[in-house]
């Protein structure tokens, strides 16, 4: 009877530690389970954070253009220094001090990546951001050089810049780097009527474009076959560059650095598993990519030191009525 009971208590203990060993693997899958969760919203989240755009004024939102149609699932928040604007003219340490409040807003309103899309403050702000914000992509701007120089015939080029950006570390070291060893001569151009002359919409009747037309005529004359445009603002009045350089039938071709930083962008939020992810309802659309129209992409965020009605007036023009804005409200 003893050796009964005993044997009872024995597999009494054995089936009570089977299920105690199976609730605990239960709770160990369970509790894994949960952690991957919520591991999976924290990189969710991530994917889904916006990127940061800064510019001492409006000039980026060329660079946000080219984003928004190579990204347009990707939110963006813009910033505009316009209380301070323009920082070509600026010394480096006040262009520095002023990038990284900006990028400093920017990492506060948890930006994923953050475009510097300005070439002033790219030139002598850049690798003290990278420095100070480590954990964060952070990705400049630097004039399209390279690929004109490695596309001139005629060995010589010409670069349209702030007198910030012309005397810049990046510009110059792109110069010694790349148009030296190429035996490449860069001819730097500085107008400081250029930015102004965008922002009032870029009237064609004005002194400014009639010095852009000569201006034209002169890097025709003495050989320059690429134009790069090294200031955010620039691109706006491409087409105007391409319709004076048609009618003058010149052998110009005009560069812009857009393009190569949208697709670096990219690059990176592959790298780092930073994509964002299509809602449901454009999954089940079947929308994919750059297959996202104006419509469905999400709302530019703006943000400015300063506003006022101009400035309103003006982003309006340069985007298109079609681009949805929301601005930030403080």
């Amino acid at each position: 009877m003893n050796i009964a009971a005993t044997n009872l208590l024995n597999v009494v203990e054995r089936s009570s530690i089977s299920v105690e060993k199976r609730d605990f693997q239960k709770s160990v899958i369970d509790t894994a389970k949960n952690a991957t969760s919520v591991s999976q919203a924290m990189i969710n989240k991530e994917r889904n954070a916006p990127i940061g755009l800064f510019d001492s004024g409006i000039g980026g939102l060329s660079v946000y253009l080219h984003l928004a149609q190579q990204l347009p699932a990707e939110r963006y928040i813009y910033y505009a220094d316009t209380l301070h604007v323009p920082y070509g003219n600026r010394d480096s340490e006040d262009i520095e001090a002023l990038t990284l409040t900006a990028v400093e807003w920017l990492y506060q309103q948890g930006c994923k990546l953050i475009v510097i899309a300005c070439n002033s403050a790219s030139a002598y702000a850049l690798e003290t951001a990278r420095r100070y914000y480590p954990q964060l992509p952070i990705v400049g701007l630097v004039p399209a050089l390279k690929p004109a120089v490695l596309a001139s015939k005629s060995n010589h080029v010409a670069v349209l810049a702030t007198k910030a950006t012309l005397n810049g570390m990046l510009l110059n070291e792109v110069i010694t780097a790349i148009a030296s060893p190429n035996h490449t001569l860069v001819t730097k151009y500085f107008d400081p009527q250029l930015v102004p002359w965008v922002e009032a919409g870029m009237p064609e009747n004005c002194e400014t474009a009639e010095r852009l037309r000569q201006q034209l005529q002169i890097f025709a004359q003495d050989g320059v076959d690429q134009l790069v445009l090294g200031c955010t603002h620039y691109p706006f009045f491409k087409a105007f560059l391409l319709d004076e350089i048609a009618q003058q039938q010149l052998s110009i071709q005009v560069v812009d650095s857009g393009q190569a930083i949208a697709e670096r962008v990219k690059q990176l939020l592959v790298a780092n598993q930073l994509s964002a992810l299509l809602d449901s309802s454009a999954k089940n659309n079947g929308i994919q990519g750059r297959e996202m129209g104006k419509k469905n992409r999400p709302p530019l965020t703006f943000y400015a030191t300063k506003y006022d009605d101009k400035l309103v007036m003006l982003i309006q023009r340069l985007l298109g009525k079609e681009t949805c804005l929301q601005y930030y409200a403080q």
